[in-house]
Formats: C-alpha cells, structure tokens, sequence
C-alpha cells in the first residue's frame, strides 16, 4: 500500500482570551517596531523555540541579571578586540579616518 505524505499546514489558529488593554497597549508597541500581533506573536513564537523556554527572564532581578549579561558581552568583545590589536597592530585614529572617509 502506498501512502501520501502529509504536508503542514501553512498556518494555524491560535485563540486566547487577554485584557482589551493589555492587547490594545501591546499592538501599539508592536505597531512602532513595524509589526502586526500576529508577526510579534510569531517572532515570540520562534525566540522561544531558539533559545529553548521564555525568550525574557521572569524575576525580580531581571533587569540587573540583563545588566550583567550586558556588560560580560561587552567586555568579552572587547577583549576579542584588545587581542587582535595586539596580534595585527593598533590602527590610529588617522588611519581610521583615512579609510572610511571621515574628515576631523
């Protein structure tokens, strides 16, 4: 016997219930990054499955905790830059402003 592969769905419908509000005061936030609540809803959709649970930290403290997972970016690639300066060379502020074009 042979069987037909099913394909997916291209979409589906999803419906929940949430605070006029809270829906009215989220579609504007989304309306100025350019997006609709299904696309905003989608993109939280798909962070979610990238990174494995809730793409936002649910704690107290998270603004600190963002804060300090910040700056441990910051500074690592700041240290990926300080050792490549030391492997290539400094490149001096003339230089840099010969190459993209910027007049002091």
């Amino acid at each position: 016997m042979v069987t037909k592969e099913r394909r997916p769905t291209k979409t589906a419908t999803l419906q929940f219930r949430v605070n006029p509000g809270i829906r009215d005061e989220a579609e504007r936030v989304f309306a100025d990054c350019g997006l609709t609540m299904s696309e905003a809803f989608h993109a939280f959709l798909k962070q979610s499955i990238n990174v494995g649970g809730l793409p936002f930290l649910l704690v107290s403290d998270a603004k600190a905790i963002l804060k300090r997972q910040a700056e441990e970016r910051l500074f690592s690639a700041l240290e990926v830059g300080e050792a490549s300066a030391r492997r290539d060379g400094w490149v001096s502020s003339d230089d840099m402003e010969r190459e993209f074009g910027v007049a002091p």
